[in-house]
This record gives C-alpha cells, structure tokens and sequence, in this order.
C-alpha cells in the first residue's frame, strides 16, 4: 500500500491545489506484470470543516483499512468550502469534487471508470458533500457514505437557532433562503436527480449510507434528511450508534463504510448500531 501526496492544477479553481492517495502500489505491479493492470474500485473521500487532505490518514488507519479491500481512496482539499460552487470566482469546489476530480485522478492511476465502482464520502462538512455531489453527479458515484454530515444547513430554518454557524461558513451558499431552492440543497439535488430518471429509466439512484452519534448535535438534521430520502422512495442503510462529533466515531465508522461498499463478494455488510 502507498500513501502518495500530490499536486494537481483544477481549472474549476483556476490553481494548484493538493490531494492525498492511497494506493495498493504493490498490486499494480502485480497485475501490471500478469497482464492489463486491473482498474481499482475508488473512494473519493472529504474531509470535514477546518481540515485538509490529510485528515482521514492522519486521524484513522484508514490505510490499513483500505489495504485490506484493494481499495484506492483519493483525498482532496475542500478548504472550507461545504463542496460546492463558491459566490467567488474560480472557487467550483462542487463542479472539482464532483467530476474534475474523477476525470483527473482516473488518468493519474489505473482507477475503475464504472460508475458501480466509483464512491463518494465524508464527514461532517464533507459528509454533506458527498451526499450533495454524489447526488447531483449521480452518474458518476454508484455509492454515497455521509458521516455526522453537516446538514443542519438546510435542514433548520435560517432563523432556527439550531442552525449555528460554527465561523460563518454560511457565506459559501450566499442567500440561504434562496439557495435552498438550488441544488446546493441536497433534497433539491435528489429531486432533480428523480427528474432525470423519469426521463432516462436506465438511470438508478446510488446507494445511501448515513451515520451519525446519539450525542451529536447533528443527529436531529441527519433523521430529518433521511426521512426525506425514504418518503420519496430512496432506501438508506442509517446507522446510529453511542459517540458525539469526533474521530472516535468516524474511525469506527469509516471500517463500516467499507464493510457496505461493494468491493467484492463475501461482503458481510454492517454488522452493529441502528441500522435502518
């Protein structure tokens, strides 16, 4: 297994901007020597509010974890953006994570082009997008693993007082009463999504992991989106579990979304918490 730091240039950000890989270096020389390198199945992971490209291999043995499956994880940077388009310019964070990014590291490395292989995660900040990118680019991501996803954003109302801003990283949406009506909005990105697939019955939705602590003060906006999700038809693995807004939680839980992904057979699937 290699951990591989690396700089790339996104024209959606019109810079050089980081990301971190982790590869399983000693079977692409294996099946490079047998014969036509094997394509891995890949995890576009994000990391959350405040943090950068290094988190999850810092904080988690997500290398370990990722070794096991012959999983290929590639982690950008989002700054602190939520993953979506920025009011500024040259700041496409959603238009990056969600098909530059892809297209980029695909020709970087001997990554799957299928859609079934391809999945997008987080946590917090990035739990929110990946549910947003993995639904709005739903042709690309076959699978969708959001962790204590900050979702209060939409969930509350602007005026609810439970819609704090942790350093006013609301700015990245701009009006929120008008971009809720945008697909900046998860629920508005599934529905247009749904759209689609009426018009196009070849297209199926991804699959759904959400999780999030019995402590957390995000709990409440993560049953909320998934209601939304299972009273429009959308089936959602919801794991709830003892554990507040913290690595504690996401290491644990960052082994179950491997377990979830279909990565090969013998996949047992989640085995503890509340799972819905």
């Amino acid at each position: 297994m290699a951990i591989l730091h690396a700089s790339i240039f996104s024209q959606a950000l019109k810079r050089t901007v980081p990301i971190v890989a982790v590869l399983p270096a000693d079977k692409v020389v294996a099946y490079g020597q047998s014969g036509p390198a094997r394509p891995f199945k890949t995890l576009y992971l994000l990391h959350g509010l405040l943090g950068s490209c290094v988190d999850w291999t810092m904080n988690t043995n997500l290398q370990q974890l990722a070794e096991a499956k012959d999983l290929a994880v590639i982690m950008p940077s989002g700054e602190n953006s939520f993953y979506i388009d920025q009011m500024l310019a040259n700041n496409d964070f959603g238009e990056y994570a969600g098909r530059e990014l892809v297209e980029i590291t695909r020709r970087m490395f001997p990554l799957s082009p299928k859609r079934e292989d391809t999945f997008i995660g987080g946590l917090s900040m990035g739990g929110f997008g990946a549910l947003r990118n993995g639904l709005k680019y739903a042709q690309t991501f076959g699978c969708i693993a959001a962790l204590s996803a900050a979702v209060h954003v939409f969930e509350y109302a602007p005026d609810d007082p439970r819609r704090e801003m942790l350093m006013g990283e609301d700015a990245c949406f701009g009006d929120l009463a008008e971009a809720a009506k945008t697909d900046k909005n998860p629920r508005v990105a599934f529905c247009r999504m749904l759209e689609e697939m009426r018009r196009d019955p070849t297209l199926t939705p991804p699959r759904i992991y959400m999780a999030c602590g019995t402590e957390d003060s995000l709990l409440e906006p993560n049953r909320m989106l998934r209601d939304f999700f299972l009273e429009n038809g959308q089936p959602v693995t919801y794991v709830e579990e003892s554990g507040v807004h913290d690595w504690a939680f996401w290491q644990r839980q960052i082994a179950q979304v491997l377990d979830w992904l279909p990565l090969g057979e013998g996949q047992a699937g989640i085995s503890s918490g509340n799972v819905r």
